[in-house]
């Protein structure tokens, strides 16, 4: 079965670039970080590692000319190491926000997705966030300073970041198998991943409520990086010849997570 997901490339963000315009880094070498654990945008399948992003720097790679070097981290490690210049940039569906502008620097936005409510397929205890609030049982899963737990925090409960009804876990991956498991009660997350683990959940996982507003994905680097106006000008041409149209095609609905 296919789906569709609540990702909106950004338009919005780019002006047309032609393929003559964009800059030759000569073949410069950079060393990209990622966590490999936020399908489709970038997951281990077979042992290897693939998604949205992976194909988008390859495109961004040939077009300005530049090779590209990959290693993982973890996510809360992945802005600090960045920021240290321990990595040319780093890449895992990573919000663009003010605060995190204080320590890195950020492409123009690639992606746009909206936040969504991630459930077991049998809930019934409530239906929007709301709902969720009003139960002292009930808990949300999420990664520490991530947007899905700052949401959590401030759009569904009460503020405290360190309420006990949010529970933390070191991935996206491993929160969504502890709401599978019936350890919690909720998952907070983009409409990409979301759609995409409903569709290959087999009726256990379904998407709940209204959308909780919209998120901005951008490419991470070190303050004052000169790989940031090159790999603009990339997105901006990728985005004016259709290419981020393919890559959303393929990954969001051609693609179905778990084959």
């Amino acid at each position: 079965m296919k789906y569709a997901a609540a990702a909106v490339f950004a338009s919005l963000f780019v002006t047309p670039v032609v393929a003559q315009d964009l800059p030759d880094l000569e073949g410069r070498e950079i060393t990209v970080v990622t966590e490999n654990a936020y399908p489709p945008l970038q997951y281990m399948a077979d042992g290897e590692a693939v998604g949205w992003e992976y194909d988008a720097m390859a495109e961004i790679a040939a077009r300005i000319n530049m090779s590209v070097t990959y290693e993982n981290i973890s996510w809360d490690a992945m802005i600090p190491a960045v920021s240290e210049g321990q990595y040319d940039l780093g890449m895992t569906g990573i919000t663009i926000r003010d605060d995190r502008k204080e320590m890195v620097d950020f492409s123009d936005a690639y992606m746009r997705s909206e936040m969504v409510m991630l459930v077991r397929g049998d809930e019934e205890r409530f239906s929007d966030a709301a709902g969720f609030a009003a139960d002292d049982d009930l808990l949300v899963a999420a990664q520490p300073g991530t947007t899905p737990f700052y949401v959590a925090v401030y759009d569904v409960l009460d503020g405290d970041e360190a309420n006990p009804r949010v529970k933390l876990f070191e991935t996206f991956g491993a929160g969504v198998q502890a709401l599978r498991a019936g350890d919690v009660d909720l998952v907070l997350t983009d409409g990409t991943a979301g759609e995409g683990y409903v569709a290959a959940s087999d009726g256990a996982l379904k998407i709940v409520g209204e959308k909780l507003g919209t998120e901005d994905f951008g490419f991470i680097f070190p303050k004052g990086s000169d790989l940031v106006a090159p790999i603009n000008a990339a997105i901006a041409s990728m985005q004016a010849d259709g290419t981020l149209d393919a890559l959303n095609k393929k990954w969001f609905l051609d693609t179905k997570l778990g084959e």
